[in-house]
């Protein structure tokens, strides 16, 4: 009875506990937890300085130069791809590592609360041979240090290090390319911004004249002192006039703004461009004939490619080293505190050899898919070769067309610009000349503003040119220089591509 009442005492306690440890999981639960508006106020301020941290203040007129260089040391995408490079090199560390050895320390303390003791039994009579004995102490303290290497694994760590050490070179390249685009975007968003703080000085004096020149006209028409219909489609084309000035202000206050932000400048802080002359001849040193050659070799993508295609080969010779046994050599020093043993600390060394034989089943699926991820690397880079040859066929078309669309813009321009001229001279102090000189000086205004727009659209495609050859515009051993020595290096490297 006794011996009944302890088993169902013991089943009540193991259910206790079972609830118990699972109360105690349930508080450990862990639930989605929102950010509070206050959370999310408390960083707004540190973002907003992180974001413009560190970056030499804007002294003076911006040259495109200097726009080039903000753009490299201090905008955003740039540096996150700067980053995702130095992850690279982290894990090419790592990597490294795992060539080495292993070397590993252990130590521990233990203790009973009663002896380890055994007995033995025979096994031919089942009669005790031997009265219960211990050979261990209750309390033990053991230590170990071992060194081991496994060769196999030390044959795929090596080609897993050379992988990573492509990776790393292919973002080199990877970042390169993001470097040329943003130059083009600036070089780009120069020129529109350049337009915009030309063109919006000259706008609001024709926005107040033609405002003048419409309450003149409301003045005429309450006075009938015109026919009102007359009257009324003067004051029609002044408002589409007025309109229009509207609309090209606003499309304009937003060029600024665009280029900033490829700066890293903050929104909304003024600044001034310094504008030079603008040029149809826009310095290529590379001969047409070279330029296929020239991008095959320099552009940043097929170099890519090649390192893809490089880790391909590795891959082969990885997945082969994985079908090789495993030799394991290990050297290690022990100390147990055992007053029973004889010796109480030894060294010793082995080897052990291990080997999956079903990979040797599996061997032509393993090669296999290696092989084929190497062939694929190998398509692609064919396919990108395909695609930059006609690439550099399009840049270039694409280069001298809006050439040709900036040199007659450019003639157009001039010839509005005398037409206004020789209007204003010959205006005389009436309604309608007013009307006219407005409509001669819109469409000056509007025929500069394509001028800038086709330079805009000339620079691009010169930027674009540079972009397909693959040139850089600064030596990559000078991306982290001060901003004045970037500047320096930006206006040389474009004197010699």
């Amino acid at each position: 009875m006794t011996s009944n009442n302890g088993v169902t005492i013991n089943m009540h306690l193991s259910k206790l506990s079972i609830l118990v440890a699972a109360m105690t999981l349930a508080g450990c639960a862990v639930h989605p937890t929102a950010l509070s508006l206050s959370d999310r106020k408390a960083t707004l301020v540190g973002d907003r300085q992180a974001m413009f941290a560190n970056q030499q203040a804007v002294q003076g007129p911006i040259t495109l130069e200097e726009v080039m260089a903000r753009a490299l040391k201090y905008n955003l995408d740039s540096r996150v791809k700067l980053m995702e490079e130095a992850v690279a090199r982290r894990q090419l560390d790592l990597s490294n590592f795992d060539l080495l050895p292993k070397l590993a320390a252990d130590a521990g303390y233990s203790r009973r609360d009663n002896v380890l003791g055994s007995s033995s039994r025979s096994v031919l009579t089942g009669q005790q041979s031997l009265e219960p004995s211990t050979s261990t102490d209750r309390n033990l303290r053991n230590a170990d240090l071992g060194l081991s290497w496994n060769i196999l694994d030390f044959g795929v760590s090596y080609f897993g290090a050379k992988q990573e050490a492509d990776r790393v070179l292919g973002l080199q390249e990877r970042r390169r390319k993001v470097v040329q685009m943003l130059m083009q975007q600036s070089r780009e968003a120069f020129w529109q911004a350049a337009g915009a703080q030309r063109l919006q000085e000259r706008i609001e004096p024709l926005l107040s004249q033609a405002r003048q020149a419409l309450d003149d006209s409301r003045k005429i028409e309450n006075e009938n002192l015109k026919a009102p219909l007359e009257a009324l489609a003067y004051q029609r084309e002044l408002l589409e006039l007025i309109l229009q000035f509207e609309n090209l202000r606003d499309q304009l206050s937003q060029a600024k703004p665009k280029l900033a932000a490829l700066m890293n400048l903050e929104p909304g802080k003024p600044f001034e461009l310094a504008v030079p002359e603008m040029s149809a001849d826009l310095p290529i040193k590379i001969a047409p004939e070279q330029m296929e050659e020239w991008a095959l070799l320099n552009r940043p993508e097929l170099i890519e490619a090649r390192y893809n295609e490089r880790i391909g080969v590795t891959e082969i010779h990885r997945a082969m080293a994985k079908l090789f046994p495993g030799v394991e050599l290990s050297l290690g020093n022990h100390y147990d505190s055992n007053s029973f043993l004889v010796n109480n600390s030894w060294n010793d060394a082995g080897v052990r050899v291990s080997w999956n034989l079903l990979n040797l089943v599996n061997a032509g699926n393993i090669h296999g898919a290696a092989k084929a991820q190497f062939e694929v690397a190998r398509e692609q880079r064919l396919a990108a070769n395909m695609a930059v040859l006609t690439q550099v066929h399009v840049a270039w078309i694409d280069l001298n067309s809006r050439k040709q669309q900036f040199q007659l813009v450019s003639e157009l321009s001039s010839v509005e610009q005398r037409m206004l001229e020789h209007t204003r001279n010959a205006a005389a102090a009436n309604a309608q000349s007013k009307l006219v000189e407005i409509r001669v000086a819109t469409s000056a205004l509007m025929s500069e503003l394509r001028l800038y727009q086709s330079y805009s659209a000339y620079e691009g495609a010169y930027g674009q040119m540079l972009t397909t050859l693959g040139i850089d515009p600064v030596p990559n051993t000078q991306a982290d220089d001060s901003l004045n020595k970037l500047v320096e290096a930006i206006r040389t490297q474009s004197m010699h591509p």
